[in-house]
């Protein structure tokens, strides 16, 4: 058995580097020997050629330029950046066979608000090719013959193998919650548009939304204070300010399976003994309906976000691409719109049931059960998919194990801008959880 997993958080590493005590060469080097000894097994990375010699000189010209009294807030940080997403320096590949000059276009906001922000690029993180399903080739560092899920997988492993302590992910339907919780990591969405997707290569833009990585809630909210627009700094909520949870009973819980279910119950118990509220919410009685609107927006937007390259290129896309694409061209327009406004009138009917049972968040499992065995797929986003259908902000806690020692999640969602409020929340459930006897044994590579 060999551990994977790094032993120091990002708000311990940004907070050493801003004071001194660290300095971002060393970082450069931690994190580069990491990658070194640990990503030929997990390939969590895409491959780059001087990574460590460019990092170096990234992080001499960080460490020139600042006085310690004018250090930013991820100064010197070593972050990890998902293969859809441009960043000046590096090419975009997507997974994808194309030819990366294709891709190309301006640095991405987010990378613009990390730099700003101090911190270092690492490099590109693996993802399913386009964002879409056909899976990459990292592998869970938990149990290497496991999916790390997707299609963020090389973004959730690297923070759970410890190379870096910050990773960039999207999330369409379940991109950034399901491999949170098949790597034992935090993985956060916030709601739908609150961070800009300028520079993100489109999967499908109604839902598309940026996303990130990190060992704990602390971790996620220090990345939201500097990507997030507006970001509220809140104050750490009391006893008399638990939220009240909100369990979405229904055709939409029972697609979970046993194992999942039963971790679940398990959990709610554990809040309850804590002194949280639980109430069942009957919801989503009509979930198939959902489902299969949602995917009429999804593959309709896919399909036309693809034409140019499809057109061009449409024989070095990978199968479960190509199938994605080809059933986007069957929707037609009049069809599209009419799942838009389903979609408005779901939206509407989730909040008008979150507010008359008095519930401040929704909480359900992660994902169906563990990180299922072998790589041909990244798992169902089944239990993400209501959530990024309403474009609430959602965040995944590791919140125990399966009988085989994979890790699985629990998965809070807010209300639609209330991200800070989410957070929050998140921090005080995750010391429940964190409490609870055995709550992060260490990786395998077996």
């Amino acid at each position: 058995m060999t551990t994977l997993l790094g032993y120091r958080s990002l708000v311990q590493e940004a907070a050493a580097l801003r004071a001194g005590a660290d300095d971002p060469l060393a970082a450069v080097h931690r994190s580069c020997d990491r990658i070194d000894a640990v990503d030929p097994r997990v390939r969590a990375f895409v491959p780059e050629a001087g990574r460590r010699t460019r990092l170096l000189e990234a992080a001499r010209a960080a460490a020139g330029a600042r006085e310690a009294a004018g250090r930013p807030a991820l100064y010197g940080v070593p972050v990890g950046i998902k293969d859809i997403v441009h960043a000046d320096g590096l090419p975009t590949r997507a997974g994808s066979a194309l030819p990366p000059e294709v891709l190309g276009g301006r640095q991405a906001t987010v990378v613009d608000r990390l730099c700003a922000a101090g911190a270092l690029i690492a490099g590109k993180t693996v993802t399913a090719e386009f964002a879409v399903t056909a899976p990459g080739p990292t592998r869970n560092p938990h149990h290497l013959a496991h999916t790390p899920g997707g299609s963020s997988s090389g973004s959730a492993a690297a923070v759970a193998a410890g190379m870096v302590p910050l990773a960039i992910g999207t999330q369409t339907v379940g991109s950034m919650i399901r491999p949170a919780a098949y790597c034992g990591v935090v993985g956060f969405k916030p709601t739908y548009g609150r961070i800009p997707v300028a520079g993100v290569i489109p999967n499908a833009a109604s839902f598309d939304t940026l996303g990130w990585y990190a060992t704990d809630v602390a971790g996620i909210a220090l990345a939201a204070s500097v990507l997030v627009d507006g970001w509220r700094t809140q104050r750490p909520a009391g006893p008399s300010l638990r939220p009240v949870l909100g369990v979405p009973v229904g055709p939409y819980l029972e697609r979970a399976g046993d194992e999942a279910l039963g971790a679940f119950t398990a959990q709610r118990e554990l809040l309850r003994a804590a002194g949280y509220a639980v109430h069942e919410v009957p919801v989503m009685d009509d979930f198939e309906q959902i489902v299969a609107q949602l995917f009429t927006m999804n593959r309709y937007e896919v399909a036309r976000a693809h034409a140019d390259w499809f057109a061009r290129f449409g024989d070095v896309y990978r199968p479960e691409t190509t199938a994605a694409i080809r059933q986007g061209h069957t929707i037609a327009d009049t069809d599209y719109a009419a799942a838009r406004q389903r979609r408005k009138a779901f939206r509407a009917r989730l909040a008008t049931d979150r507010a008359a049972a008095g519930i401040d968040l929704w909480i359900a499992p992660s994902a169906t059960g563990p990180a299922p065995a072998g790589l041909t797929t990244t798992g169902t986003s089944i239990m993400c998919l209501p959530w990024s259908n309403a474009g609430l902000p959602a965040i995944s806690l590791p919140a125990g194990h399966a009988a085989n020692g994979l890790p699985l999640g629990l998965q809070l969602i807010g209300d639609f801008g209330a991200d800070e409020e989410l957070l929050t929340a998140a921090a005080g459930i995750e010391d429940v959880l964190n409490a609870a006897p055995n709550a992060r044994p260490g990786s395998r590579t077996s």
